[in-house]
């Protein structure tokens, strides 16, 4: 099996953790332990709770509360319907695994997280990207999905809310998809690890388990629920193929752990306050990033309808990666380059990271681009 270098993860390695204004960041900034304790009110009794645990596997396919929980964010699902994996990285990984096969057809819309099209093209099916337009405000087109599909293609893969872009999809665009799917039979694999904050509403897009009996949802606790460390994720959809993944898991994750379980079922329990407080940081980040957007000439954006990332289209001859290394390595600013997410000539940046970061952070990028300004001046 032959796997393309994961772009995105890759440049994330190579400075997340040596930088100075992480704006590369697609978490609602992380809360701490005391923070999610103060949340759930749990202070005084945690040690009663953990310490007379047991360290085993707990439950396999996570505990009954949590899968509760879990489908108690979907408008037509019961815990049957939910599987705990080791974050959405390992939902997504693990529906590929269950269902593709040499000579299936995917169709990926791009540009997407990149485990939706490298995974399935490394197991030998072949791979149609269906583009994200900007003149349709980063939306794909709904003909072109009708092109794409064939009697081969037993999935089509979609990211609502979209990252990079921010985009996103309502419920009478998903039926339209859904109408395509159906009449050729596909399953359609939703990554939904940013629902919750959408700017408008309640924040929650409708899901495309609760929309399609071949629908799959895959999520966790890390976006918009700001505990990546938990490394807790889920699928969502049929009893039946639930039951086919489970036979797939058994071979590469035993548990997710009990610690996992149990911080994931506190936070859960408080999804309102949590969910509060990232729509909040998001709405007001975002209008931060609206303000420093109309006074840089040469930065324009499609504003960003839900999620935590926006892409920058930015006015200056130099390849994203050339843009992004020097920007971080002269002012410690972290973006990520579009051309590891198949967008060359933009900038992914993450809004969602804490207030005052953002802030500082787009002061240092500010004078960078006056220093390219400069530069461009004197050619």
């Amino acid at each position: 099996m032959n796997i393309q270098d994961f772009g995105i993860e890759r440049w994330m390695d190579l400075y997340e953790n040596k930088c100075r204004y992480n704006l590369a960041e697609t978490c609602v900034e992380s809360l701490t332990v005391a923070h999610l304790l103060q949340l759930a009110n749990k202070k005084e009794t945690l040690l009663a709770d953990i310490l007379p645990m047991k360290l085993t596997y707990g439950a396999i396919t996570g505990s009954e509360r949590l899968k509760t929980l879990v489908a108690g964010l979907y408008e037509r699902q019961s815990k049957d319907n939910v599987l705990i994996t080791h974050g959405a990285i390992g939902a997504n990984a693990l529906v590929y695994e269950t269902l593709i096969e040499p000579g299936d057809h995917v169709v990926a819309v791009s540009p997407t997280y990149q485990q939706h099209h490298s995974i399935p093209e490394s197991y030998g099916a072949s791979v149609s990207l269906w583009p994200l337009k900007e003149e349709l405000g980063f939306m794909p087109d709904l003909k072109q999905l009708k092109q794409l599909v064939n009697p081969q293609t037993k999935l089509i893969a979609i990211n609502n809310p979209n990252n990079p872009t921010g985009a996103l999809m309502d419920k009478a665009f998903l039926n339209q998809i859904i109408d395509i799917a159906r009449a050729n039979d596909a399953y359609i694999l939703c990554d939904e690890v940013y629902r919750g904050i959408d700017q408008q509403g309640d924040g929650f897009t409708a899901s495309i388990a609760d929309l399609y009996e071949k629908g799959i949802s895959t999520s966790s606790m890390s976006k918009a629920y700001s505990l990546a460390g938990l490394r807790l994720g889920w699928v969502v959809c049929s009893p039946e193929l639930i039951s086919t993944l489970i036979t797939r898991r058994d071979y590469n994750t035993i548990s997710v752990g009990m610690l996992d379980d149990y911080f994931a079922v506190m936070a859960l329990e408080v999804k309102d306050k949590i969910l509060g407080r990232s729509r909040e940081i998001t709405q007001n980040n975002l209008a931060m990033l609206d303000e420093w957007i109309a006074s840089e000439p040469r930065m324009s954006y499609i504003r960003p309808k839900s999620g935590t990332t926006a892409l920058l289209k930015y006015d200056f001859d130099m390849t994203s990666w050339d843009f992004c290394v020097r920007l971080v390595e002269t002012t410690g600013v972290m973006l990520s380059p579009g051309s590891v997410l198949n967008m060359e000539g933009y900038l992914r940046i993450g809004y969602a990271n804490n207030p005052e970061i953002l802030r500082l952070g787009l002061i240092a990028l500010s004078g960078f681009l006056r220093t390219l300004d400069a530069e461009a001046n004197a050619q």
